[in-house]
């Protein structure tokens, strides 16, 4: 179901996760799941994986991760931008109260793109108690190809915001 790559990097989330005491959330998009899925494959994430929420619609992202509706207001923004990603991994984390959340929104396609934000334009967040950060990556591929990358992008910035902690 996922690549050894992949799989790799959620075993590495999980071990160094387990070994500090950290708990760890998701928020996501256009990954479906995924990460949730990739960390869920390793033994052992039951002490980690505190849930996900997957926040596909604007509706979901606004009433369960509290995300602003003035970033869907406005046309520069929307679903696919950098405080939305923020926004969802700072909702998430406080609505399933681990101490890392991550989130992922963007264009998987092959439809969807926009002015400015072509089909594989990805926003990652990352936040804990101390920090958030934010992240845009422009994958290629195909569908598929751009939600692995995007997983693999997602559990190595947890797994970066584990080290740091």
């Amino acid at each position: 179901m996922f690549s050894e790559e992949v799989l790799k990097e959620a075993q590495s989330v999980i071990s160094d996760a387990l070994a500090s005491g950290i708990t760890v959330a998701s928020a996501e998009s256009c990954t479906g799941g995924l990460v949730a899925g990739a960390l869920t494959a390793i033994s052992g994430s039951s002490s980690v994986l505190k849930g996900s929420v997957v926040s596909y619609t604007i509706e979901i992202k606004q009433k369960v991760l509290g995300v602003s509706k003035d970033i869907f207001d406005e046309p520069s923004l929307g679903a696919v931008s950098e405080p939305c990603a923020a926004q969802m991994a700072s909702g998430v984390r406080d609505v399933i109260g681990s101490d890392i959340a991550v989130s992922v929104t963007g264009i998987a396609g092959p439809t969807g793109e926009e002015p400015g934000k072509p089909v594989g334009t990805v926003w990652f967040g990352i936040n804990s108690k101390n920090f958030t950060h934010t992240v845009c990556k422009h994958f290629s591929g195909n569908r598929e190809q751009v939600r692995e990358a995007a997983v693999l992008q997602a559990l190595q910035l947890i797994h970066e915001a584990i080290v740091k902690a």
